[in-house]
């Protein structure tokens, strides 16, 4: 039989809190257009993953996706009927965690078993890896606790799984254009070194990786670069070929805009040499990409190239840094700028030889500052009538950090006058540190849940 010469990948997230009614419109699309079509989440970050480890301490049955069932529930239904494969990321810190509360939510909306795949191999944080761990990144690992160390695996787990007949594949530390290599790998057949359609597929799953930034979000400047329906995004969806090159549409009806220059913007985001996006599938070539107007809403991606990948991963190290305390408080009115920055300097003053207090004044200089207050002092005092005073002040032991948020309280009486609107928070932090780990000490491998 004939391989269906196009495979449609629509995506419902580009991060950990996206929208959570993305995925209607996307799957509908899929179904309506007919073929084989696969459903990716990419919900995954550095903060997020270290966010993830530290909820999973907390509960061990937690650490994966907050939102998930906010994310998949609505369309689940639709997708396992339809016969949409679902593959994310988002299982973060507990792939299998994910896993198993998605077998639980079929289950509650009356549908078979799906065949879920969990993929393994990211954790590189045991006792096998620790010595390259500390190979590689030498002093700068000395004395830290380690709370996780996860490798960015690439497309051959999730290529594998599919061709085993899964439903679903739930990965954790999968790098963010491997979503869409996975399902491309699977469906067309590509062996692991056909460098220019797994390059162009890696280009394709780019543009779908950060949502809507692709289909107008971040690209949105109202006056220079006018986006209608940005209350309603459509979300992104590839049309993916037997050679790789793609394009890049939206569901019909939504908002947003998918032209020149919103692909042009995404395609550039976050690609330090156009010659060489290094990925764990290849290293894509884009310095000859040809990118065109294929009708309303509709752009494709063409002439991009592939290179043999490296010899190596990616590994980013998580690590306990402290705590981190922050207070806020308002001033407004009459002088309320130079009450503000008086405020700061008396919080300065009162945990001198704690630790260093960043201030910011929000509306005023808060964007650019430095955690040692040098922008805001050369800041040119104002007369804003409608400050919110930040500080943050970052210290390896709890009670000591904790001193920022009771100062910050005590400013009610002891002044300047008329601040109000006081919150604290108070959390424990995680480093990262990142190296390279050679691939054959990252085996990657996928298991069935049942």
């Amino acid at each position: 039989m004939a391989t269906p010469p196009v495979l449609r990948i629509g995506c419902a997230a580009g991060f950990s809190g996206d929208r959570t009614d993305a995925a209607g419109p996307v799957v509908d699309a899929l179904l309506a257009a007919g073929g084989p079509a696969v459903l990716i989440y990419e919900t995954l970050a550095e903060r997020t993953l270290a966010l993830a480890q530290l909820a999973r301490r907390q509960d061990p049955t937690l650490g994966y996706e907050p939102l998930l069932d906010a994310m998949l529930g609505p369309v689940l239904t639709r997708c396992l009927r339809g016969g949409v494969k679902i593959v994310s990321n988002f299982g973060a810190a507990n792939p299998r965690g994910a896993a198993l509360r998605i077998r639980e939510m079929a289950a509650l909306l009356g549908q078979r078993a799906p065949r879920i795949a969990v993929i393994a191999g990211d954790d590189v944080s045991g006792d096998a890896q620790r010595a390259l761990l500390q190979q590689q990144l030498g002093a700068a690992l000395d004395g830290r606790p380690i709370v996780s160390a996860n490798a960015y695996l690439g497309a051959e787990p999730i290529a594998a799984a599919l061709r085993a007949g899964a439903d679903i594949v739930v990965g954790g530390r999968i790098a963010d254009p491997s979503l869409t290599v996975g399902p491309a790998l699977a469906h067309f057949g590509w062996a692991a070194d056909d460098w220019d359609p797994i390059g162009c597929a890696t280009m394709a799953g780019h543009l779908l990786e950060c949502g809507t930034q692709v289909s107008g979000g971040y690209y949105a400047d109202p006056g220079v670069k006018d986006v209608p329906g940005l209350a309603h995004l459509g979300y992104p969806i590839a049309e993916i070929d037997e050679r790789g090159d793609c394009t890049i549409t939206k569901p019909a009806g939504t908002g947003g805009r998918v032209d020149v220059h919103t692909v042009t913007e995404q395609l550039l985001y976050e690609v330090h040499d156009p010659a060489a996006y290094l990925t764990p599938d290849v290293v894509a070539d884009i310095s000859a990409a040809h990118v065109e107007q294929a009708g309303l809403d509709r752009v494709r991606l063409s002439g991009v190239r592939g290179h043999a990948r490296t010899a190596t991963l990616k590994v980013n190290v998580c690590f306990e840094s402290g705590w981190l305390a922050e207070g806020e408080i308002s001033y407004a009115g009459a002088r309320a700028e130079a009450r503000a920055r008086l405020a700061a300097d008396v919080l300065r003053e009162r945990l001198r030889g704690v630790g260093t207090v960043r201030a910011d004044l929000i509306g005023v200089a808060s964007v650019w500052g430095d955690d040692d207050g040098r922008w805001l002092a050369a800041a040119p005092a104002g007369d804003a009538r409608d400050v919110r005073l930040r500080v943050a002040m970052r210290h390896d032991e709890r009670a000591s950090a904790e001193r920022l948020a009771r100062e910050v309280t005590a400013l009610y009486c002891c002044g300047p006058a008329g601040g109000g609107g006081v919150r604290m928070a108070l959390r424990p932090t995680l480093g990262t540190l990142s190296c390279l780990l050679p691939r054959d000490a990252v085996p990657a491998s996928f298991e069935m849940l049942d």
